[in-house]
């Protein structure tokens, strides 16, 4: 093993899963957060197989299942006439190809399973309610009272650990805000699929749906263009961005603009992507999840990638190869990874975007693809097996 101890800056879904992942192998972590308690961030998830089959090896899948939905399958629909173009099974089939469940929960399951295994593990220890500035290593002794071996940043997309790593990754904002809310199921408009996934395709924007069982409703996801309104995940939507997103969806059917109109109380977050940069320092630095590589929710991989960056670091670094080596071969295994997710991610918002003769086209494509032949074009994504 290579190291001993490491700090975990940021205790969101990253930070909790690499302490987990760390502790299998004997190493002790300080996992360091900013927030005086953990509480929600966003709202509902989807989570494919890649990631709950890490999830089941870290001990949290049982709980989780307690409270999440297995949707019978992931529906594309049109957003102007409703009619299904597409479907990708999932449910028992998703177990039976992929060797892990496909599920949709509130994010605040997932955090606050993470959470549970974390508080009682004895090689982990929670700091809450601390804010560094600049976490290097001299600041998190005097905070833990022991020097690390590796500091990890798992703070998220605005990340304040890549002052740490030279040419690091950049963030800008992508023009595209998500828009989400919640609608209790006693509330909901029939056409919303009480078992599936489903995402309503349109010209320049998208809609996405399904169950929560934890708040007996639905979470919906509206995606298009919008104005950015800075480093927040809740911002509130004013009367003039609300009246942007209602233009965006103009054309399309009359139960989603209705259902979009009808909001009471709707929160945005501005979709922000990650540049190309170093992930790591070469000693004994390193970045993961959205810190690593934002991208856009186009793939609905953003938790999974930080899941697979938390195991599959642990896995290096418990190795024989000294740190830097086992650094460098995380970073290159992981970048090449989440580039071909992000690839993934940027052809769905072609395909979901389309309009016109191009809209004409996809929609055409689809109704000619087997459910089958539709899943097995996503083996190399929910049948990965992370090296943890």
């Amino acid at each position: 093993m290579s190291i001993k101890t490491a700090a975990i800056i940021g205790a969101g879904v990253a930070g909790l899963t690499t302490a987990l992942a760390m502790a299998r192998h004997g190493i002790r972590t300080d996992i360091i957060e900013q927030a005086a308690q953990l509480g929600e961030v966003g709202a509902g998830l989807q989570i494919s197989p890649n990631a709950s089959y890490i999830l089941g090896k870290l001990g949290a899948l049982d709980e989780i299942e307690n409270h999440w939905l297995e949707p019978d399958a992931v529906r594309l629909s049109s957003g102007v006439t409703l009619k299904p173009l597409a479907t990708v099974p999932t449910g028992g089939f998703a177990r039976k190809r992929w060797g892990a469940p496909y599920g949709v929960l509130h994010r605040s399951t997932l955090q606050q399973a993470l959470l549970r295994q974390v508080l009682h593990n004895p090689l982990c220890r929670m700091h809450l309610g601390c804010r560094l500035d600049l976490p290097d290593h001299t600041t998190i002794e005097r905070l833990t009272g022991r020097q690390p071996d590796l500091v990890v940043g798992a703070d998220g997309a605005w990340s304040c650990m890549r002052k740490l790593v030279k040419d690091s990754p950049k963030v800008s904002f992508s023009g595209n805000v998500a828009w989400r809310f919640t609608i209790a199921a006693e509330a909901a408009p029939a056409f919303l699929d009480p078992l599936n996934v489903t995402a309503y395709l349109g010209p320049n924007s998208h809609l996405v749906a399904y169950p929560l069982k934890e708040i007996d409703g639905f979470n919906i996801v509206a995606i298009a263009a919008g104005l950015d309104p800075g480093e927040t995940w809740s911002a509130e939507g004013s009367a003039g961005q609300r009246a942007l997103l209602l233009r965006q969806f103009a054309g399309w059917n009359i139960e989603i603009c209705t259902l979009l109109a009808s909001i009471e109380r709707a929160t945005f977050w501005p979709l922000y992507e990650a540049s190309d940069g170093h992930w790591q320092n070469g000693r004994d630095t390193v970045l993961i999840g959205d810190a690593a590589h934002a991208m856009m929710p186009f793939a609905a991989q953003g938790a999974a990638m930080a899941i697979e960056d938390g195991f599959e670091l642990a896995g290096e670094i418990a190795g024989s190869l000294p740190l830097r080596e086992a650094l460098s071969r995380f970073e290159a295994s992981r970048k090449a990874r989440a580039g071909k997710v992000r690839h993934r991610g940027a052809f769905n918002k072609f395909a979901y975007h389309a309009r016109g003769p191009i809209r004409l086209g996809r929609d055409l494509v689809l109704s000619l693809r087997s459910p089958e032949s539709l899943a097995g074009d996503l083996d190399w994504l929910y049948g990965y097996r992370a090296r943890g």
